[in-house]
């Protein structure tokens, strides 16, 4: 594009003033500095903008025409201006936000309550279309931030521990696995698993099955928490899922909920953020709150794998 701002501005100046030396008294420049500016956009656009009329510059078609849409332009340059100033001042605007897992939206309503009550002119978008590439989108500049549970190793984003959760085995109550007290990887080779879409990127397959020679007998793609936990009450399959997620239905006894090994399988939590967001107030309340109100892994931790970390363990 070969208009400038500055090129709007010079157009406006001169139509309103008439005159070179008045207009550059307005902009903070010189004559000579405004005639070059001139020379250059006609230049650039093969017309003439302006005529002289005795001591005075007038606008020729093709100048009033740019002068229409400078003054549009001008204008709501301005506008934008003052508004992002006054959300700066009020401590507003949006704040867009994807999580991993999509479980993990069901406890994010009492959060944003409380998060609202502390910043209620900041707008917090939830994007869900980010679910499956939460880095590479904050990467992009999609989204302001994201809670993963997968290792960011790239620089130019801050993270944050915030909290640890357990990943059981759901099951019908009268599964052969309900009667043991935990169970291992090695007994999911006779079993459907029900997974999030897509199954390639399954955590549970790709990082925790695969690299220990385990697939299942059948894996199938399940989009709703609620169909899988449907499907496994019918005793269709079992599926791995965040204990606080299902245990309301644990409490009901109408699904049985078995650690996966004897020492668990555990995953912790990241907030991840741009650098140049993670000073941010109104970012750094809602970690601080998530921190504190988001479910948490009660059992102990020392002996227990996490999720998302190099370190590796045989099948227990």
């Amino acid at each position: 594009m070969d208009i400038e701002i500055r090129h709007l501005q010079l157009i406006a100046a001169v139509a309103d003033l008439g005159s070179l030396t008045r207009a550059g008294d307005r902009l903070h420049l010189t004559q000579s500095a405004l005639s070059h500016q001139l020379r250059d956009i006609e230049s650039r656009l093969g017309a003439r903008l302006f005529l002289r009329v005795g001591k005075r510059l007038v606008l020729t078609p093709a100048g009033e025409r740019l002068l229409a849409s400078a003054k549009d332009v001008l204008a709501q340059l301005q506008h934008t201006e003052q508004e992002i100033r006054q959300m700066g001042a009020e401590r507003a605007g949006i704040l867009r936000i994807t999580t991993e897992c999509y479980t993990c939206y069901h406890w994010l309503p009492p959060l944003l309550k409380r998060y609202r009550a502390r910043f209620p002119r900041v707008e917090v978008r939830i994007d869900v279309d980010s679910t499956h590439h939460p880095i590479e989108k904050l990467l992009e500049g999609k989204i302001d931030l994201g809670i993963v549970s997968q290792p960011v190793t790239d620089r130019r984003l801050v993270t944050r521990p915030v909290f640890t959760d357990e990943v059981v085995l759901i099951l019908s109550p009268d599964h052969r696995l309900a009667r043991q007290p935990h169970v291992r990887f090695a007994e999911l080779r006779d079993e459907t698993l029900f997974v999030y879409p897509p199954k390639a990127e399954s955590t549970m397959l790709e990082e925790v099955l695969k690299p220990i020679g385990v697939t299942p007998a059948r894996v199938e793609e399940v989009q709703l928490t609620e169909a899988m936990i449907e499907l496994v009450k019918a005793g269709l399959g079992v599926a791995a899922l965040a204990r606080w997620a299902v245990q309301p239905m644990i409490d009901a006894k109408t699904i049985v909920a078995r650690p996966l090994t004897a020492r668990g399988l555990h995953r912790e939590w990241r907030a991840v953020t741009p650098k140049d967001l993670a000073r941010a107030d109104f970012v750094v309340e809602f970690i601080d709150l998530l921190s504190k109100h988001a479910p948490t892994c009660r059992s102990g931790r020392p002996d227990s794998r996490v999720l998302g970390t190099p370190r590796r363990r045989s099948i227990a």
